[in-house]
């Protein structure tokens, strides 16, 4: 069993940059692969970073790639993504994920934790 909870989130403006962190409870939390997802009313989850369990091998969405970056540190349960160069289009509500697998998973389906998401916006 694994908790999460997502923190970091806010209001910026247009070129900025944002933080976010995920601390999982568990002591196993360097068995799970982690994702990152975003969501706004009316759209499905999509997909925007993925991290293996080592956190040798990630994985981005295409509109988030070259601007946001996932990270980890298993020592301290938590998982990062540093967002720069932030759009207006990236405003949601991002949350977090868990999944046990060797791979990156890119969708919602393949995890089994979830945090409860934090708030992204984006101003222009």
């Amino acid at each position: 069993q694994v908790q999460l909870v997502e923190s970091g989130g806010g209001l910026v403006q247009a070129g900025g940059s944002l933080r976010l962190s995920c601390a999982a409870s568990g002591r196993t939390f360097s068995s799970y692969g982690m994702g990152w997802f975003r969501q706004v009313p009316g759209k499905e989850r999509e997909f925007v970073a993925a991290i293996t369990w080592s956190g040798s091998i990630t994985d981005y969405a295409d509109s988030v790639k070259g601007r946001f970056t996932i990270s980890r540190d298993n020592a301290k349960n938590t998982v990062y993504l540093q967002m720069n160069s932030l759009k207006p289009e990236d405003t949601a509500v991002y949350y977090c994920a868990a999944r046990l697998g060797a791979a990156n998973g890119r969708t919602w389906l393949e995890y089994n934790y979830w945090g409860q998401g934090t708030q992204v916006t984006v101003s222009s």
